[in-house]
Parts: C-alpha cells; sequence; structure tokens
C-alpha cells in the first residue's frame, strides 16, 4: 500500500466519523417540535472547525373563538288585574274617550320595559254575546289607546273573551296583533294558545304565557281543532308549556293567569300547588286575577308571585272592589327580583289612579310622582 492511498483512507475515515458527530449533536438539539416560536437554536461541535446551525419548526394554531353574550342590564315589569274598556259597562268612555282608562297612572307603563294586563273583554267587532250574566266588549277602536299607552301583552285566557262567540275570540287575536299588542293565553287550537309571546329587552330573553282557570263551560278551553283558551288547572298542561319556553332560550318566564273565586282576598291551596308547580318548571314572575279583589304579593322559592291583582279598568262598585294596584317587578342584571305593589284606587269609573309612590324601582314619572291627597 503506497503511502499516498493510506493517507487518503485516513481522511476519508476520519471525515466519516466528523460527520457522524455532527448528525448526533443536531438531532439532540431538535428535540419535539413547539407550539411557540422559539429563536433559532444553534450547536457547535467540539472538533476540527465544522459547524452546524438549524432553526426549530413552528406550527400555528387557529385562534380560539370567544362568543361574548351582550350584558343583561335592569328590567321593569309591570302587571295588572282586569281591564274592560267596554263603553257599555263603562260609559266613562263615551264621554272621555279611550285615554281615560289610563290617565291616572303618570304614565308608569310608558317608562317600563314591558307592561301585562288581562283584558276581561272581547277585542273583537263581530260576533253576537252568549246567553251569560254579563258579557264584555272591547270596540276595536279602543285598542289603539291600550298599545299607545304602554301595554305590550294581553292575556286573554279568561272568562269573557269569548263572551261573543268563537269568530269574535279568533279575530280579537289578529285585531290586537294588528296594533303591535301581543295575545296570550288562546289560540285557534291548544298548540296557538299555549305559544309565548317573546320579548329580546337590554340582554334578556322574556316568555309571557297565559293561562285560564275560570271556565264558564269546557267548550270554551282549546282543542287540537277547537278556538279557546289554555287550561288553567291543567297542570301537567301548564308546566309543558313553561319549560318549552325554557327550552326556546327564554332568561325570564311571566304568567298570566285567571284563578281563584271572586272575592277571596288570599289564595286557595290549588292555586298554591299550581304555583309551585309552575314556578318548578321554571316561572319567574306570576300575575293573578279574576277574584275582584285585591290579594297578597308573596315570594316563592325565589319567584315573585301577585296571588290576585284585583279590579284595574273597571267600575266602582265598591271601596273593596275599587282597591287595587300595579304589581312591579325589578329583575336585576344578576337574575334577582325585586318585587313591590303599587297601590291604587280607582275613583272614577274605569280610571285607576296610583295614589303612593313605589317602595321598589324608580319613582313615578314626572318630578312630582304621585298628586298630593291621593
Amino acid at each position: 500500500m503506497s503511502r499516498r492511498f493510506f493517507f487518503a483512507l485516513v481522511v476519508l475515515v476520519a471525515g466519516g466519523l466528523l460527520g457522524t458527530g455532527s448528525f448526533v449533536v443536531w438531532s439532540r438539539a431538535a428535540g419535539p417540535t413547539p407550539t411557540t416560536t422559539p429563536a433559532a437554536v444553534e450547536t457547535t461541535t467540539t472538533s476540527s472547525s465544522t459547524t452546524s446551525t438549524s432553526s426549530t419548526t413552528t406550527t400555528t394554531l387557529p385562534a380560539t373563538t370567544t362568543t361574548t353574550l351582550p350584558p343583561k342590564g335592569t328590567l321593569v315589569i309591570h302587571g295588572t288585574g282586569d281591564v274592560a274598556v267596554d263603553p257599555w259597562y263603562i260609559p266613562a268612555f263615551r264621554r272621555e274617550g279611550w285615554d281615560h282608562a289610563w290617565a291616572g297612572l303618570h304614565g308608569i307603563f310608558l317608562d317600563d320595559d314591558l307592561t301585562v294586563i288581562n283584558l276581561e273583554c272581547t277585542p273583537s267587532d263581530l260576533g253576537e254575546p252568549l246567553q251569560k250574566a254579563f258579557t264584555f266588549r272591547c270596540p276595536t277602536e279602543a285598542l289603539p289607546s291600550i298599545r299607545a299607552n304602554g301595554i305590550e301583552v294581553a292575556n286573554l285566557a279568561n272568562n269573557h273573551a269569548g263572551d261573543f262567540g268563537k269568530e269574535a275570540l279568533v279575530d280579537g287575536l289578529d285585531q290586537l296583533r294588528a296594533v303591535g299588542i301581543a295575545p296570550v293565553g288562546v289560540g285557534r287550537n291548544r298548540d296557538e294558545a299555549g305559544q309565548p309571546a317573546f320579548f329580546e329587552i337590554d340582554g334578556w330573553k322574556i316568555a309571557v304565557v297565559g293561562f285560564g282557570g275560570v271556565v264558564p263551560s269546557a267548550d270554551w278551553i282549546a282543542g287540537d281543532d277547537r278556538p279557546g283558551m289554555r287550561h288553567g288547572k291543567d297542570i301537567e298542561g301548564m308546566v309543558e308549556v313553561i319549560r318549552a319556553a325554557k327550552e326556546a332560550g327564554a332568561d325570564l318566564v311571566i304568567v298570566s293567569i285567571h284563578w281563584g273565586r271572586e272575592l277571596d282576598t288570599q289564595p286557595r291551596a290549588d292555586d298554591i300547588a299550581n304555583a309551585r308547580a309552575m314556578i318548578e318548571a321554571g316561572a319567574n314572575i306570576i300575575f293573578g286575577h279574576h277574584q275582584h279583589r285585591l290579594n297578597p304579593m308573596e315570594r316563592v322559592d325565589g319567584a315573585a308571585v301577585f296571588w290576585g291583582l284585583g279590579n284595574f279598568v273597571w267600575p266602582h262598585n265598591s271601596v273593596p272592589s275599587a282597591t287595587t294596584a300595579v304589581a312591579r317587578v325589578v329583575v336585576h342584571p344578576d337574575g334577582t327580583l325585586e318585587p313591590c305593589m303599587i297601590p291604587a284606587y280607582i275613583r272614577t269609573h274605569g280610571k285607576p289612579e296610583i295614589t303612593e309612590e313605589p317602595t321598589c324601582g324608580p319613582p313615578l314619572p314626572g318630578a312630582g310622582g304621585a298628586e298630593e291627597g291621593e
């Protein structure tokens, strides 16, 4: 073997060893692929002057999408008892006009977020009166005044919305919607009668439903193909309606229900049981009516229950009959309910007048509040 060949062989072997050493150092420096971007890594062998430099591979993950819901505000919600803008029952409307009904309220329903009434009359010009002791009709010309004075929802599940027959009952739904008032509690069939009125207000989704527990006859109850009202004593059906409203995304469920017996001043045991079942199903506020007498307000399992709101737009028949109130519930952003009753009195036929400042929520609109002497 020549000296030149031996020298070439030594150089070849040494070069291979040096290359292997460089590869080993590079492999250890690279490690697993990071998810953040590091600086370039430089590694140098200790042999000779050969240097191997490597940058790591970077993987960029997509940004996480976050849905931000609008913050919830504070709500002021009002409810009332029986409203009958019937000029035959209350002739004052013929002389004073339809706004007479709302002239003693300081515009309170215009200054809130939502108002629910029990409309105790047929809001239609169709049909003939049924054979009953009392039949009440609200002429369609009176309806724009109701809406203009701040009422958004009218419960029709009561013992007078059907006083002029099925055609008038169904027409009343359309007449109310035409002026911007949402009817609840009745429908062309059972399903429609149980449909909530939904509102989205200041970050809240609100559902209002209506039930009628005072039933003149069985055919007043809505069926699969029969117009009528949703039964206020069918607790399974009531729970079904409330749960459906919650499943549809309602943050608050308001119930307007005609129940109890005339002249009662305290809730009956069956109504208490029904209220608890509705609250367990998801009801947050219950506005009760029918008794023609003011009943107490109570908190039940975190909900606000107004057992009976008495007469509202009604004749002055007696002091107990004329003593009434506006139900108010202040809903705070954290979901806490602050309920109270704003005292009122029917001094003049068909005209309730607020007599005291509210004990919850904002004061009455206007600097003067309730008029002195009321």
